[in-house]
């Protein structure tokens, strides 16, 4: 019996995946729960496993394709009959139901005719059938079938999905049906990309490029799944939230003393003390201090969502492009442990190993871009968070005290925020609370602390 292998859904907000490697070939023998196929998402990388014992068919990818969730990616031929249960309940060659429906959906709609189009103009009738169409709100047991993800780009680019038709399976509406719901809206595609929001446009270019290779060689390398979404993430935030960034220096001179004279008991714990570890926890600090940068903005409802939570989200560099994950309940946990956790999720980051779970649920990001170099930059906000702290690297300067310079070692900040949800003056408290809690580093024990 022939059973098709489709791309599960990963996580509830990826929607497609690149394949990285194709581990088997057509003719080949394997067993259940066997690694078909090597993906990788914005989040992480994963393997798609064969759901029955059998012999491979038909392989319908190759590397470097970008599959969504549900497609088919290859069929099994499970000679033993073991096949799952779907398989052997129905007739219907091994199709789940919701890509029964599909079919009989597919089926059905050319028959459907425009209700007023006059016959003078038969040119249009498909036009204007397609947009009959995508007029009949889908609903599945009452609800609209959308992942979150595609939901807050309907809210983000003021589209009611509920007046969206799903082209997914059992009429699941993707972010692709949102944007082509916008367009036809909008009056078509009429107006320019640049003009339209970035999350309904993707990642655009507001001008054209030349032919470059008029002036030399060129080769053009395909943007891999991590670039393509920080491109496109980055460039929504960008363009839809008034950004403002206040800068500031703390003097580190005590902080550096105060973390190389526990370093090695941090090292009898196995893990390495790091000046961002301490950062995390002092940030964690003024969040509960200044809970209006622990928050989301919730725009088309008029209301600031305040979290009783503290997660930090830490840019990761890693071959693939950024990673941010996630370290959670910062607030109830000590320096020490704090740093053992850094290290590990940086470690898995790299190693591909980087659950997606692992990237979600930040509230606070913070970019350490010290190990590098740099003076100062201006972090682009990490949405739906509202503030992001970016960290450059430490310089001795002479600095004037007592009535006379004296070199201290000074760390820059950059604090980049939702203008919507921040004023100047709270940005400018916040970092300054950041930087004196820096420059006073045994206001907290190292293994444990004592809120107020």
């Amino acid at each position: 019996m022939m059973q098709e292998v489709t791309l599960p859904e990963i996580s509830e907000n990826v929607e497609s995946a690149m394949v990285i490697s194709v581990l088997v070939s057509k003719g080949d023998r394997v067993e259940a729960d066997q690694a078909l196929l090597e993906i990788e998402t914005d989040k992480a990388t994963a393997e798609v496993p064969a759901p029955a014992a059998g012999s491979v068919s038909e392989v319908l990818v190759a590397e470097g394709d970008e599959i969504k969730v549900g497609a088919v990616i290859a069929k099994i031929d499970t000679a033993d009959g073991s096949s799952t249960e779907d398989d052997s309940s129905s007739d219907d060659g091994g199709k789940t139901e919701s890509e029964q429906g599909a079919e009989a959906s597919a089926e059905a709609e050319p028959e459907a005719e425009p209700e007023s189009e006059p016959e003078e103009e038969p040119d249009r009738a498909p036009e204007a059938e397609r947009q009959d169409t995508h007029r009949v709100p889908p609903t599945v047991g009452g609800s609209v079938p959308a992942s979150p993800s595609t939901r807050r780009l309907a809210r983000e680019i003021g589209v009611d999905i509920a007046e969206v038709h799903g082209s997914g399976p059992a009429g699941r509406i993707s972010a692709d049906d949102v944007k082509r719901h916008a367009r036809e809206e909008r009056g078509g595609s009429a107006a320019p990309a640049a003009a339209r929001h970035p999350a309904e446009a993707g990642m655009t270019s507001a001008f054209s490029l030349p032919d470059f290779s008029k002036w030399g060689p060129t080769r053009r390398e395909k943007l891999n799944s991590v670039r393509r979404i920080t491109g496109e993430n980055t460039q929504a935030a960008w363009q839809t939230i008034p950004h403002v960034t206040q800068f500031d220096e703390a003097d580190v001179t005590a902080l550096e003393q105060f973390r190389q004279k526990h370093a090695r008991r941090a090292e009898k714990s196995g893990v390495k003390l790091t000046v961002t570890a301490i950062l995390i926890k002092v940030v964690a600090r003024a969040l509960q201090r200044f809970p209006r940068f622990n928050a989301s903005l919730d725009a088309a409802a008029g209301e600031i969502i305040y979290k009783d939570f503290i997660n930090i989200s830490v840019a990761a560099d890693t071959d693939r492009g950024l990673l941010v994950p996630v370290v959670r309940d910062v607030n109830q946990k000590s320096i020490i442990t704090l740093s053992g956790e850094l290290g590990e999720l940086a470690a898995r980051a790299r190693d591909k190993k980087i659950k997606p779970e692992e990237m979600q649920g930040g509230t606070f990001t913070i970019s350490n871009l010290g190990g590098i170099g740099g003076t100062a930059f201006t972090p682009v906000v990490f949405a739906p968070q509202v503030a992001i702290l970016g960290v450059a690297r430490t310089q001795t300067r002479p600095v004037w005290q007592d009535e006379r310079f004296v070199p201290r070692l000074m760390l820059p900040l950059s604090l980049s925020y939702d203008h919507r949800v921040i004023d100047g003056a709270d940005g400018a408290r916040f970092v300054r609370w950041i930087c004196e809690a820096l420059e006073q580093p045994l206001f907290m024990d190292l293994e444990g602390e004592h809120d107020e």
